[in-house]
């Protein structure tokens, strides 16, 4: 029970930080969904900092789960992402889309290797 709120308390704190991040103030032309692309590098970042500690045992096990499960998991919009993947396909941006998600994908796995690298 102890864990489900660990991680409930790390996902409360993700959800409300991405959510802060969605009321930034930015359109482009392109439609290229920018705000939930950075979001999801930034998560890929932090999980592979906080794997890596984590396997370090530079962390307790409970502050990882606060920090990947929770924190991580409430934060990074992999449901977003296909979602507005989908949309940039109905609008007719198949290019747009086809690079949202190339380039989530690359960077995403990218950022994750040098979170786990600088720690």
């Amino acid at each position: 029970m102890t864990s489900c709120i660990i991680v409930g308390l790390g996902g409360f704190v993700g959800s409300i930080l991405r959510y802060l991040i969605g009321l930034l103030p930015y359109e482009h032309s392109s439609g290229f969904p920018l705000k939930t692309f950075l979001i999801n590098i930034l998560g890929a970042f932090l999980i592979g900092a906080v794997a890596a500690l984590a396997g370090r045992s530079s962390l307790s096990p409970r502050l990882a789960l606060f920090l990947k499960v929770g924190i991580c998991g409430g934060f990074t919009t992999f449901s977003s992402f296909a979602l507005e993947s989908q949309q940039l396909v109905d609008k007719g941006s198949p290019v747009t889309a086809a690079l949202y998600m190339g380039l989530s994908l690359f960077f995403g796995i990218l950022a994750c290797i040098v979170g786990q690298k600088v720690v």
